[in-house]
């Protein structure tokens, strides 16, 4: 860690930051480099040492925080000299009728949970910091792949997440300056991983998509900010979606993809009282298209509705 946390609020405070905490980084680099210089010098026996560049790690969120986006920030502690994450409740993402107003916000939970685990600087902007003027007028093309599954039941949604997560990128890629990025998204949101990666490759972005497992509680549910909405009763109803997942990846290990019941899975779900399915489909997680014989992995991807609450999960399978 390399200081106490910075608020930012606004997109120059956030990039003039990121700057300086690379700065620092760098220098201190360079002055323990220096240091073991001078002992590789007195010493002909001692190994070289490879020059490296300060990284900076950044976790995008809406915040409501919990030990899966604490998973995340743990993840790039670990692997950068300056960690940065960002809290914005984007509207773009969201559609009508949607939980955007009703969102859990948790501000002084999230700072309490940044700050426990060594974040440098926190972007915590308004509406109006991150679309001056009102909703923008150009956004990013989700294409194809962003009309599938999670993109058909929420048309427009994966619109507006690469448009926020694009104007997040800009701004951090072009603080960073020479040095490397990484960005961390957790991998249950296997589609948006999925889009952000292919952003990232087709618009050229220097920074490099780090997907994170799912975390899940003790119960075996996938950590969400929307399983605050669950009552005890709902909470227990929604375990059939991992448990059924689990089951999915038991016959696709002993059985091969060939053994793989997805029709019994779902009429598992199904008749579970107060869950209503969505979708449940094995796909090639690259593609989202139906796995083939040259697939790597195959993806069981399923969203349900429990009373008022849409939860999404996939598990590999293959």
């Amino acid at each position: 860690m390399t200081g106490e946390l910075f608020i930012a609020r606004t997109l120059e405070e956030f990039s003039a930051h990121i700057s300086q905490r690379m700065g620092d980084a760098e220098a201190r680099i360079h002055a323990a480099e220096a240091e073991t210089l001078s002992a590789q010098r007195s010493d002909p026996d001692a190994e070289p040492t490879t020059p490296r560049v300060a990284t900076l790690g950044f976790v995008p969120t809406m915040g409501a925080l919990h030990d899966g986006h604490a998973t995340l920030i743990e993840r790039a502690r670990e692997q950068n000299d300056v960690v940065a994450v960002s809290i914005f409740v984007n509207p773009l993402q969201f559609g009508p009728g949607e939980d955007y107003d009703k969102y859990p916000r948790q501000p002084d939970e999230d700072l309490a949970l940044l700050r426990k685990y060594g974040v440098d600087i926190v972007f915590i902007p308004e509406l109006e910091v991150m679309y001056p003027g009102g909703e923008p007028l150009v956004r990013v093309s989700s294409g194809r792949l962003g009309t599938m599954f999670e993109g058909a039941a929420r048309p427009g949604h994966f619109d507006g997440v690469l448009t926020v997560v694009n104007k997040l990128f800009n701004v951090v890629v072009a603080a960073a300056g020479p040095h490397r990025g990484r960005a961390y998204f957790g991998q249950k949101d296997a589609q948006q991983v999925a889009l952000v990666q292919r952003m990232v490759a087709d618009f050229a972005i220097p920074l490099v998509v780090c997907p994170v497992a799912i975390v899940r509680d003790d119960d075996g549910l996938a950590m969400s900010s929307r399983n605050s909405y669950l009552d005890p009763e709902e909470r227990k109803a929604a375990l059939v979606l991992s448990r059924t997942l689990a089951l999915l990846r038991e016959e696709g290990l002993s059985r091969g993809y060939a053994g793989i019941d997805v029709d019994a899975a779902r009429e598992r779900i199904s008749d579970r009282d107060g869950v209503d399915l969505e979708y449940l489909e094995i796909v090639d997680p690259k593609t989202f298209e139906a796995p083939v014989e040259n697939s790597e992995r195959a993806t069981a991807l399923a969203a349900i509705r429990v009373g008022g609450t849409r939860l999404i999960d996939n598990m590999d399978v293959i």
